[in-house]
């Protein structure tokens, strides 16, 4: 979707976390796209008159298997793609329920401690997430 301008492609996404089954600290989730061959957060483009939250909360279902409880705003990351300015907006969200299978889109998954997550993200502004989570939501 873009704007009424036709210039700037909008989408939204997640930082997607949970408490550790494990060790109880904090783990996200990140997407593997074979298309691209990156490891992100889960995030899309808008459907037509689709609200922003929505918008992510059902790339997260359909990226990932769960479905997942809002939290506080991130910073809106915007980027050339494929020649267009492309405006993302991010949520902090908790993992709720749900489990991933493998599709089209989305090959695998991981549930990383923030330092490794941090690590295995293939763009620097995805990194920057990370931070900002840390820095806004209250996470265990």
């Amino acid at each position: 979707m873009s704007t009424p301008d036709g210039t700037t492609v909008l989408a939204a996404g997640c930082v997607l976390w949970r408490r550790s089954p494990v060790t109880g600290g904090t783990e996200l989730c990140l997407v593997h796209r074979p298309k691209y061959d990156d490891w992100s957060h889960p995030k899309g483009k808008l459907k037509p008159g689709e609200d922003a939250l929505a918008g992510a909360l059902r790339e997260v279902a359909e990226e990932t298997g769960h479905t997942a409880a809002p939290g506080p705003e991130l910073p809106t990351v915007r980027y050339p793609a494929d020649g267009r300015p492309k405006q993302v907006r991010y949520w902090a969200a908790e993992a709720v329920s749900g489990t991933f299978v493998p599709n089209d889109e989305v090959d695998r998954v991981l549930w990383l401690a923030p330092d490794a997550a941090r690590a295995r993200l293939t763009r620097p502004r995805d990194r920057a997430l990370v931070d900002a989570l840390l820095a806004t939501a209250r996470l265990p």
